[in-house]
């Protein structure tokens, strides 16, 4: 099975670490990390990474998983054309985050039930799904779009659990231990009350702001 996972600038390695450690860890799996050059780009925070295969060299994914991501990755033309491309070998796509924004540039979500983050949600119509509330997995045939961080393990693991049964998805739950607890309580919008949640929403929304632009326009572009 092969596993995609996007490489771009800005990339946030909460939202791809889940699907990184679930699918990984699983038997018979090539993890194939693609981006639009091979070269090293800067993670968000500072990290610097580098993709292993291009995305003129990737061959079709099993499985295609995508995080949250610097505002330009949204509209830029070769990006949205790979997944565009892979999308018609019908893989597992897997959103998290504002990653699921990328998805709907490339038309994916057209139709579809799909979810992200709290600070993205109020875009996500735009792309002509059904949106659901809340950031837990949200499934709809072989997509699942889920919130940050958690959402990217949840995803990766009930995704495994319809490519290799459940079995094997429970296998890696316990195998990686996965158990969250929220510390204060506080890690959902309906958790945290509506005062909290204003000001969360607050906090990068020029840059989640301009990812859903840069998004939308690629979209409308078809």
């Amino acid at each position: 099975m092969r596993v995609g996972i996007l490489i771009e600038p800005g990339v946030l390695l909460m939202d791809i670490v889940g699907v990184q450690s679930i699918l990984g860890m699983t038997p018979n799996v090539e993890l194939i990390h693609v981006g639009k050059t091979t070269e090293e780009i800067e993670a968000w925070g500072g990290l610097r990474m580098a993709a292993g295969v291009t995305y003129a060299d990737c061959p079709p994914l099993d499985v295609l998983a995508i995080g949250a991501m610097a505002p330009q990755v949204y509209s830029d033309p070769d990006t949205v054309a790979f997944v565009k491309g892979q999308a018609r070998h019908d893989p597992y796509l897997i959103g998290i985050c504002a990653g699921v924004l990328l998805l709907g540039a490339a038309g994916v979500l057209v139709g579809k039930c799909a979810t992200t983050n709290l600070q993205c949600i109020d875009r996500l119509s735009d792309f002509g799904c059904q949106v659901v509330e809340g950031g837990s997995v949200v499934e709809d045939g072989k997509l699942f779009t889920a919130g940050p961080a958690t959402g990217g393990f949840e995803a990766a693991l009930v995704a495994l659990s319809r490519m290799r049964g459940r079995h094997a998805a429970m296998l890696q739950e316990l195998n990686v231990e996965y158990h969250p607890k929220p510390v204060f309580g506080v890690g959902t919008e309906q958790a945290a009350g509506p005062e909290l949640a204003a000001e969360v929403k607050s906090f990068g929304k020029a840059v989640f702001t301009a990812c859903a632009d840069e998004a939308l326009g690629a979209f409308r572009k078809g």
